[in-house]
């Protein structure tokens, strides 16, 4: 019963818009407001990255990943020329991936921090997949995918946190996983002042049924989730079943340069992992 009230709490909280973010992500919150506004001068957006010591440590690095190096671009060495490099969407997507991030690296619980790890593989390798997919089936913006593919789990990382502070909140939601999650993702997202289009994509994945032949954003995402080679700890949504039906095989063995797509995927993620890891 006591375990009920917390969720209980959690969720009155979430939907209060009383979520308590980690203060050190205060600065990439910072540079989300900024991006986000039409006014905004790229020298604004460069000073805001250069006051952040691991900001600007960041952008180098995300800047000199395999996903953001192409035709053999020589690496960047300075936060200018990264800022120039990822633009301001990919900039946007590095402020949300630090946010992300923060809330795995301050659990106490030895269990709970090594699943926050495991849920940021995974949202890394289904973020760079997602890249592809866009780019060579879905015929999507892959930007766009890659930042969807990186915040699509900030609820669960979220729920995390709290079960840090709550110990076994987790194992008491059971059947009310599902709701739960999507209470929680619909208002991290607000948090975090994701485009309302693509956090509707987010929200719609855990009863979503792809489209043949895949298109659009969510299809993307459906794919990328599936063909993930890194497992979600957390309970996952519906649509792992719903991917796995004998149509959608057909689908993904017609695409003749799946595994090569797979490879890239798998050394950008490896390398978008590294560069993000805050």
């Amino acid at each position: 019963m006591e375990k009920l009230r917390d969720i209980a709490t959690i969720i009155a909280e979430v939907q209060r818009g009383e979520l308590v973010f980690p203060t050190s992500v205060n600065a990439a919150l910072a540079l989300q407001l900024a991006l986000a506004d039409p006014d905004c001068h790229d020298d604004e957006v460069t000073r805001r990255v250069l006051g952040e010591p691991v900001l600007a440590a960041r952008a180098v690095a995300l800047a000199n990943a395999a996903v953001f190096r192409r035709h053999g671009a020589p690496p960047v060495t300075g936060a200018r020329a990264a800022v120039f490099r990822l633009g301001y969407r990919n900039l946007y997507s590095l402020a949300a991936a630090m946010v992300v991030r923060q809330f795995g690296a301050r659990l106490r619980d030895p269990q709970l921090r090594e699943r926050a790890e495991q849920l940021w593989k995974y949202s890394a390798h289904v973020a760079a997949i997602a890249y592809q997919v866009a780019r060579h089936i879905t015929r999507s913006d892959p930007d766009t995918a890659l930042f969807a593919g990186i915040v699509h789990e900030a609820g669960n990382f979220y729920l995390l946190a709290q079960a840090d502070q709550v110990p076994g909140v987790l194992d008491e939601l059971g059947p009310r996983m599902g709701p739960v999650q999507e209470i929680v993702t619909r208002e991290v997202l607000r948090k975090l002042q994701v485009p309302e289009q693509v956090a509707a994509t987010i929200i719609s994945l855990r009863d979503g049924a792809i489209s043949l032949p895949p298109a659009g954003l969510r299809d993307t995402l459906l794919l990328a989730r599936h063909l993930s080679p890194v497992l979600s700890p957390l309970p996952a949504p519906q649509d792992d079943y719903l991917v796995r039906r004998a149509d959608m095989v057909q689908c993904l063995e017609a695409f003749p340069d799946l595994a090569q797509l797979l490879d890239i995927a798998a050394a950008e993620a490896r390398s978008m992992g590294s560069a993000l890891l805050a």
